[in-house]
């Protein structure tokens, strides 16, 4: 049988989700509490492959086994793992169902303060140059990637990936109301490697006026990389709306 594991976790103690020799990280720790619990050897495969330290508010991987699931499960599964990492479901699903493959919509969520906050270390970037961001100019740029469908610009060098073509759906900044904080919010049915950091970073270089909007617009016409490109901390970035058409 198939199941899919609905889950969330901070990754800021783990070097990101796939399983990499000599490092924690977030794949590991689900399978080696998984295959403890269930007493059998378990392999998960996830919705996709966080860097180190990006966090994700939802999460799903799919994995199989062929027993009877022990009394209290979930419970007993949720005590085993660290306190940085959750399960709240489990979902039986068809044979062949994919956790990654079948997604049909993926969103994130990158968290800014603009006022240092000693308790957000490893979960939200600070940046102390807010007073010098133009809000306009930061939605501005944000408007201007939902006109191309093809994003060589903000994708990390040496990619594996057989097409730059993404579906963007949403990509926009809400402010907090006194100012001193920011989200970006992205959507589409797949990115690249490093692709929601790096626009971070490039609407942060258009609202302090270091990259002109034309250069960006430039760079997407021609698809070639910026001529001034920034790729933000992993800190602030959450992976937060993962959609099937089954679930």
């Amino acid at each position: 049988m198939r199941y899919f594991a609905e889950l969330a976790y901070n990754g800021a103690n783990y070097f990101g989700w796939q399983n990499q020799p000599r490092q924690v990280s977030v794949q590991q720790t689900l399978e080696d509490a998984l295959s403890t619990i269930l007493n059998t050897s378990i392999a998960v495969t996830g919705c996709g492959r966080t860097d180190t330290g990006v966090h994700a508010k939802q999460y799903f991987l799919h994995f199989d086994f062929e027993g009877e699931w022990p009394r209290g499960f979930l419970s007993r599964i949720n005590k085993y793992l660290p306190p940085d990492i959750a399960i709240y479901r489990f979902i039986q699903v068809p044979e062949g169902a994919h956790a990654r493959f079948d997604a049909t919509h993926r969103a994130y969520e990158y968290h800014i303060d603009f006022r240092k906050n000693p308790f957000a270390k490893g979960t939200r970037l600070f940046y102390p140059h807010g007073q010098h961001l133009e809000h306009g100019a930061l939605q501005e740029a944000a408007s201007l990637l939902l006109q191309y469908e093809a994003f060589l610009p903000f994708c990390k060098t040496h990619s594996d990936a057989k097409t730059m073509r993404c579906d963007l759906r949403r990509a926009e900044w809400a402010f907090a109301p006194d100012g001193q904080a920011a989200v970006f919010h992205i959507a589409a049915d797949r990115f690249l490697r490093g692709m929601v950091r790096l626009i971070v970073g490039m609407c942060l270089n258009v609202g302090r006026g270091k990259l002109p909007l034309q250069d960006v617009r430039q760079a997407m016409e021609q698809q070639v990389r910026l001529p001034k490109s920034l790729s933000v901390p992993p800190d602030g970035l959450y992976l937060t709306d993962i959609r099937y058409p089954y679930i």
